[in-house]
């Protein structure tokens, strides 16, 4: 699978604080594989039934949500993910670097 091309966006409200740890490991990823993120600021509950907002962190790849298992509500709070440690307020490095199509370093997977 590739990862030209494809388009990455974090979407956001700034109240809630594990936007900023999704991000972080959000551009690691990133820069390891030469994408752009694009930032969405959501701040009202409009915007948030809009853009389908299940709460923040949300990561959009190519416009679609990998971690969403369809329970998520829409709105402004803050968002929970399973991961191998039990659940977070973001996804680890490898998940989002397997959604992204990646190996655990962040190299892009042929």
């Amino acid at each position: 699978m590739t990862t030209h091309g494809r388009q990455v966006e974090l979407l956001y409200f700034p109240e809630c604080p594990h936007w900023q740890v999704a991000d972080e490991r959000l551009r690691e990823v990133a820069s390891r594989l030469g994408l752009t993120i694009e930032y969405q600021l959501v701040t009202s509950a409009e915007d948030a039934e809009r853009v389908s907002f299940r709460g923040s962190p949300t990561i959009l790849i190519d416009g679609v949500d990998p971690f969403a298992v369809g329970d998520e509500p829409i709105g402004l709070s803050c968002r929970i993910y399973r991961t191998p440690d039990g659940y977070a307020g973001s996804p680890t490095t490898a998940q989002i670097a397997a959604a992204l199509g990646a190996d655990r370093s962040g190299d892009a997977l042929i």
